[in-house]
């Protein structure tokens, strides 16, 4: 066979004989390159669509694969007959994989050059593992598929790479310092630091390189640019770390000579403002006014200030408001909150309070577990938070004074805008707010609206048309916006034609009624959405029937049954014609006038069966793509059925990317999930409330899945169906124990097991044994957790589940270490990793290295301990899972003490206490105690043993 070679690493190149080889189409290069970065993996024809033409490929997409596999075929092995399977390149798992190995990818070999790096540093021979890391960072000659057009290296999974390779470079720096010969990797050092400005820990091993090599100077300057950088761009100050090089430079001592505790890291500034509107005109009066009471008037007392701006709707209350918090942002330096009530939401999709504190929190960086249970408890801890900070909140939209209650801060330096329909008297008695009503646009200040947005020539040359325009739109800035917007996308028509077909137009939209005044606004809407092609109209009347704050290109696609491409298309126009807005990039909302306009078109020219048919295809969509994201996060959970609804999915390819759709998506499926239970869609809303499980967790949201799954139960029980209300009753005890309601949860797995049993249901026993498992690890019960994971794993094996049965066989190894049996945990761990490696389920394979680690640290094979927590921790970083990094930090922290490694246990241990600080963790107080044991045995010369491991915590995920 003739041998060929290959790079990724820089260049992608290849070659056969020596003879470099050049695959003729750029997508080539680019299936080639991806291929390359997948090497020894089978990658799916779906991913290959997606890597060469992302979220549009063309209907010829796997036909063009085909044809590009086949000439590589023919570059790799000349002379192969056109169906025979080839050496190199072959067919696997549906897609197709390139057969390397470290004598033939530099990508590979540069990974087994770190791996014996890092066994060098476990064996202690820093100089050894020195020279391994500087040979692997030289196979990189530059970024990784360079060369490659920029816009299919986009398309390319490469930032995992990059991480891989930044990695490395810490790892050869420390390792460099640690043999006496930092000089070795400080070119890498600083093209790192020059790539990843904002890298401390990057920063810092260059600013310890340099004061090694004796540029101290050099190294004052790094940290004084690195500082600098940090305060523009992130607003932040330098991290411990740097903090203490820079102190040891400066006195010339070796770092970590008095190295401090950890700080608890500040809580974050949170910058919530929606964008200001470019175009803002008029207010002149209300805004001197507004400032005059709220920045003057402030000064005087000593409580929280509010102010209530009420007026009718399509009056611009929000915009003013936004515009008003702008201009004051810079008083509140501790951040500005924003908050959409959608008290007057057509659909009755209100923003509850409870729902908005528990977004307040968010946004101030309280960690989920730390949030109670009950609603008051939650807005107490809100008030809290803000105590003594000076933030400004924008309550956008309230219904009533209620509606805001629970939202307004309880001290003074905080200021609170509130926007309204309603005057909100109570917030004036109750709580001295200041009342700011914002009238309809007088004539001047119509018209600067208007010329601003056409043109002064224009407007002044038909000053009777104006004034009929003004009148018609009764001098409401929204409806102002809408005609505007028209009458410029015709430049050429005259404004007294405008003014006539304004005239003779006709609309209703009941739900708009001002007494008193008249106001023609309907016939304004009517005028605007008339005038869009019929594809954009079709989708505007549709849009009323989707129940979340805002929507996507892909989701309004499916709601108008159009392709993706085209959904875009279409709101474009809608955004052109001022209908809707695209208030963040890709998600698009409209005004709940400009919804209740929309609402009325879609009863009036779509019959009901017409709408059903497009709400089905809407709920069909979020719950189909769900479904996918939860197969992707977690491929042994419980089973979710698939939706009763047959819509294609969103394109979803691995864990990454079904973490970020259902981030983005969360308050959407929130409202679909209530909104299908309304509708009588009682089974699509128990699957999506299944299917969003594994996130709750993941994020921690934990209140949230309680609410959802006691929706689902509730319908599950209205349906009458066992097999679905087991589920349902699984799904909710999984809910009420994570949030310590053990009394109920365990009665309801009961009654789940029970229902298991009589339908024969041997998964849905084994996920129930799981969780009883976990249950009784709660209560202290090791031995009984083992009984039942070991039962689950009867079961799984019976059944044939492997997602199911590889990680079941972690927990069983998990608690046989947990009762000291380390070597029967080392036989079912082993075992569970190979199949989740097959099964390329990553979150699965951390918990499975943390378990390997844990048990070789209790039989003495500290080497093995510290390898497996490494490749625990990449993963669990990779994924984002900070809880689970921290406790795999302290456990690895316990091995270093083990072998005598103490600087590098106190590493970790700092680490851990990072993130156990930054989560508000109750294990932070505990690590912390063990590093200043540690401090003070070295200050004092004794030897300090850390006072024994920190106790163990059942991981959430590996045991349910």
């Amino acid at each position: 066979m003739e041998p060929v070679r290959f790079e990724i690493l820089g260049q992608v190149r290849a070659w056969r004989e020596g003879t470099e080889l050049y695959p003729a189409r750029p997508q080539e290069r680019a299936l080639l390159a991806l291929l390359l970065i997948r090497a020894g993996q089978p990658v799916a024809l779906s991913d290959l669509v997606a890597g060469l033409w992302g979220n549009e490929p063309p209907h010829s997409a796997v036909n063009v694969i085909h044809r590009h596999v086949g000439s590589l075929r023919r570059l790799l092995e000349p002379g192969l007959p056109a169906r025979a399977a080839g050496r190199w390149l072959v067919r696997a798992a549906g897609g197709y994989q390139l057969s390397t190995d470290t004598d033939s990818l530099d990508l590979l070999a540069f990974r087994r050059l770190c791996e014996e790096a890092r066994q060098a540093v476990a064996e202690d021979a820093p100089a050894r593992a020195a020279d391994l890391f500087t040979e692997a960072l030289g196979l990189w000659r530059g970024p990784v598929a360079a060369g490659l057009a920029p816009g299919a290296r986009a398309l390319l999974p490469l930032d995992a790479l990059d991480r891989e390779h930044l990695s490395a470079v810490r790892e050869a720096a420390d390792t460099a310092v640690a043999a006496g010969r930092p000089g070795a990797v400080l070119a890498e050092l600083r093209k790192a630091a020059a790539d990843h400005p904002l890298d401390e820990p990057v920063q810092a091993r260059l600013m310890l390189a340099l004061a090694a090599t004796g540029r101290r100077t050099e190294a004052l300057s790094a940290y004084g640019a690195v500082r600098d950088r940090l305060a523009a761009e992130l607003g932040i100050d330098p991290g411990p770390e740097l903090l203490e090089l820079h102190r040891a430079v400066l006195l010339d001592v070796p770092p970590g000579a008095a190295p401090p505790k950890p700080r608890p890291q500040a809580l974050p500034i949170p910058a919530q403002l929606p964008h200001d509107l470019p175009t803002f005109t008029g207010r002149r009066t209300d805004l001197d006014r507004a400032l005059a009471l709220l920045v003057d008037g402030a000064e005087t007392t000593g409580t929280a200030t509010i102010a209530a701006i009420s007026g009718m709707a399509g009056v611009g209350k929000s915009t003013f408001a936004v515009h008003l918090a702008h201009r004051l942002a810079d008083r509140f330096p501790d951040g500005q909150l924003y908050v959409n009530l959608r008290g007057f939401d057509p659909s009755g999709a209100i923003l509850q309070p409870v729902d908005a504190v528990r977004g307040l929190l968010d946004a101030l960086g309280v960690p989920p577990e730390h949030i109670p249970r009950c609603p008051d408890a939650q807005a107490a801890l809100y008030r809290s938070v803000l105590a003594g900070r000076r933030v400004l909140v924008v309550l956008d939209n309230a219904r009533d004074t209620e509606h805001v209650r629970p939202l307004l801060p309880g001290t003074s330096g905080c200021l609170t805008l509130v926007t309204s329909r309603n005057e909100l008297p109570g917030l004036v008695a109750a709580h001295g707010a200041h009342l700011l009503t914002l009238r309809p646009f007088d004539g001047p200040e119509a018209r600067e609206l208007l010329a601003l947005r056409l043109g002064a020539d224009r407007v002044t040359a038909e000053p009777r048309a104006v004034d009929e325009i003004i009148r018609r739109c009764a001098g409401l800035p929204l409806a102002l916006t809408c005609l505007a917007a028209r009458a410029a996308a015709r430049p050429g028509f005259p404004l007294s034609a405008v003014a006539t077909e304004l005239r003779q137009a006709h609309g209703s939209l009941d739900a708009f009624t001002v007494p008193d005044v008249s106001v023609d606004v309907s016939t304004v809407f009517s005028w605007s959405s008339g005038t869009l092609r019929a594809a954009s109209a079709h989708l505007f009347g549709l849009l009323a029937l989707h129940p979340g704050p805002d929507v996507t290109a892909p989701a309004a696609a499916v709601l108008a049954g159009v392709p993706a491409r085209r959904g875009r298309a279409l709101l474009a126009e809608l955004v052109g014609a001022h209908l809707v807005t695209e208030h963040a990039p890709g998600r698009y909302a409209f005004h709940d006038l400009l919804r209740a306009h929309a609402a009325e078109l879609l009863h009036a020219r779509h019959p009901g069966a017409e709408r059903e048919e497009a709400t089905d295809r809407l709920y069909g969509y979020y719950a189909a793509t769900a479904h996918a994201a939860c197969a992707l996060l977690a491929p042994a959970a419980d089973p979710v059925p698939g939706p009763p609804c047959a819509t294609a999915a969103g394109s979803l390819t691995d864990d990454r990317g079904a973490l970020a759709w259902l981030t983005a998506e969360y308050p959407v499926l929130l409202a679909v999930v209530a909104a299908a239970a309304a509708s009588g869609r009682d089974r699509l809303a128990c699957g999506l409330v299944w299917s969003l499980e594994p996130y709750f967790d993941r994020r921690g949201y934990w209140h949230d899945g309680l609410a959802a799954h006691r929706t689902a139960l509730d319908l599950a029980r209205g349906l009458d169906d066992p097999p679905t209300t087991a589920r349902a009753l699984r799904g909710l005890a999984r809910a009420e124990g994570r949030v310590g309601l053990h009394d109920r949860s365990r009665p309801r797995l009961a009654a789940a097991l029970d229902l298991a049993v009589e339908l024969n249901d041997d998964i849905g026993r084994a996920h129930t044994h799981r969780s009883l498992g976990w249950e009784s690890d709660q209560q202290g019960d090791t031995a009984g957790a083992l009984r039942h994971n070991r039962r689950a794993l009867d079961l799984f094996t019976a059944a044939g589940h492997r997602p199911g049965r590889a990680s079941v066989l972690n927990s069983v190894g998990w608690y046989h270490a947990r009762l000291g049996e380390f070597r029967e945990a080392l036989a079912h761990c082993y075992r569970a990793l190979t199949t989740l490696q097959e099964l390329g389920d990553r979150y699965g394979q951390a918990a499975a290295w943390d378990s390997i680690a844990y048990a070789h640290h209790h039989l003495g094979r500290h080497p093995q301990a510290l390898a497996g927590y490494r490749n625990a921790l990449d993963l669990y970083r990779e994924l984002g899972v900070p809880y689970l990094e921290a406790e795999t930090l302290n456990r690895m922290g316990d091995t270093h003490l083990a072998t005598g490694g103490i600087e590098a246990a106190r590493d970790s241990w700092g680490e851990a206490l990072t993130l156990f600080t930054e989560l508000g963790h109750p294990l932070a107080e505990q690590v912390g105690a063990r590093l200043d044991e540690q401090r003070r045995g070295r200050a004092d010369g004794t030897p300090a043993t850390g006072g024994g491991t920190v106790r163990q915590v059942a991981r959430p995920r590996t045991d349910r």
